[in-house]
């Protein structure tokens, strides 16, 4: 690693700025472990005196972006380090330029006390070469009963508040969670389903599902949850992030929702965002995620919000499990797969169909982010802090889940054709990750 107090200069770059909405030739030079100055120009005249000849790094033309702000990672401590630790984790995401993980509470146990909440911060911050930043759960053991001691755990570093995928039935118990939340200005993230209708389903209802003979849940599923929590937000005032959007019929309540002013955002994943329900063909479970996949349909509405913005996040929704929970029949095995190191290239499948531009993609993937959680990364300007992802976007490789850095290797991506490669991820001016 190099030392953080040095400064270093990274040009003949191609800039991404999601802010400016623009890819520019230039460079950027680090000072103190933040951006002290972007040039418009990819070879600047820099005094030696003040940058070295060896702290200088030719980007040889490739893209330089603020490094990515993953909400929703699931990492396995404490209860099942076997699946993922805060080692193996932080250098999946330090090869994916996942400069910061926003890690979930649906741990074994959950992280619902200060004390649990210190020990995974003091876990992240000496395992992990990127920023950790934990959520807390919003319910005692997520049961969904006795909401946690928010103000406690603000105070221990807690960023946000989710029960995760045990959505909160009792609407009482979630509309006063979510005052006390708007008391003391805390953000929850909600997992936008109607539990009664999506508990059991393993895929999305429809054709696809009645032919393949699997458990389904209909779309209106997430639509009726996401009815039922914004109704919640123009109650309480509460400051609400919908971590996954995924179907078109959720989109008018959301997009209501932010008209009339009320304090929501939205994420989707990138699982929604590249694959549909056909990808599950002959039940291959590592494609079964939750929500499940949807059609073909909902993709693109999918798309055509992030590019409009109506879905402001991006998330790798990293879930780790081992092989023998996947090894079952489709109905039986768990949701989830790895996303912190397959992320960006797999997204870059957008870019290079023409969906999505690079700033809009890294709006989605580093600025969006970074500001519902007020912090001041995901941004190419001076003062911000020098998280950086280096990468070829042009770079084809064949994916090999056995090289993948995490514990678990449960990606749907296995054998797939991408495009795109990580060269270099810095935090703070420091390189974490170099590319072979």
């Amino acid at each position: 690693m190099t030392d953080t107090h040095r400064p270093l200069l990274i040009h003949n770059a191609r800039l991404v700025d999601p802010e400016a909405g623009r890819v520019t030739e230039g460079a950027v030079l680090v000072e103190g472990g933040r951006i002290a100055q972007v040039f418009d120009h990819p070879a600047p005249e820099i005094d030696e005196g003040r940058v070295p000849a060896d702290a200088r790094r030719d980007a040889g033309g490739k893209v330089l972006a603020p490094g990515i702000v993953d909400i929703g990672v699931k990492i396995c401590e404490p209860g099942e380090r076997h699946k993922e630790s805060y080692g193996s984790a932080g250098a999946a995401a330090a090869a994916g330029g996942v400069t910061t993980i926003i890690t979930r509470p649906d741990t074994d146990p959950p992280i619902d006390t200060p004390e649990t909440l210190e020990f995974i911060r003091r876990r992240g911050s000496e395992a992990a070469p990127v920023r950790v930043l934990p959520m807390a759960a919003l319910t005692k053991g997520r049961a969904g009963r006795e909401m946690t001691e928010i103000g406690f755990l603000m105070d221990a570093g807690a960023v946000a508040f989710s029960d995760c995928d045990h959505v909160i039935a009792d609407t009482r118990v979630l509309s006063r969670a979510m005052s006390y939340a708007a008391g003391l200005g805390a953000l929850i993230v909600a997992h936008p389903q109607e539990p009664g209708l999506s508990r059991g389903g393993a895929a999305t209802s429809g054709k696809f599902a009645s032919l393949r003979g699997l458990p389904s849940v209909s779309p209106m599923a997430e639509r009726m949850g996401l009815d039922r929590d914004v109704a919640l937000v123009e109650m309480t005032g509460a400051r609400v992030h919908f971590d996954q959007v995924t179907a078109a019929r959720a989109l008018p309540p959301l997009e209501r929702a932010k008209r009339n002013g009320f304090d929501v955002t939205a994420g989707t994943s990138m699982h929604h965002l590249t694959l549909n329900e056909m990808d599950v063909a002959d039940y291959r479970t590592f494609f079964k995620v939750k929500p499940p996949l949807r059609s073909e349909d909902d993709r693109q509405a999918v798309i055509e919000a992030v590019r409009t913005g109506l879905i402001d996040v991006i998330s790798s929704m990293h879930t780790p499990q081992d092989e023998e929970s996947k090894r079952l029949p489709f109905e039986e095995a768990a949701s989830g797969a790895v996303g912190l190191e397959t992320m960006l290239p797999v997204l870059l499948r957008l870019y290079h169909s023409g969906d999505l531009d690079l700033p809009t993609l890294f709006r989605a993937l580093s600025l969006a982010p970074s500001r519902r959680l007020g912090l001041d990364s995901g941004r190419m300007a001076a003062g911000a802090p020098a998280d950086l992802v280096l990468f070829d976007a042009e770079k084809p490789f064949i994916l090999d889940r056995f090289k993948l850095r995490s514990k678990s290797k449960n990606t749907p991506f296995d054998g797939a054709r991408l495009q795109g490669k990580v060269l270099a991820t810095f935090v703070g001016g420091v390189s974490v990750f170099e590319a072979a």
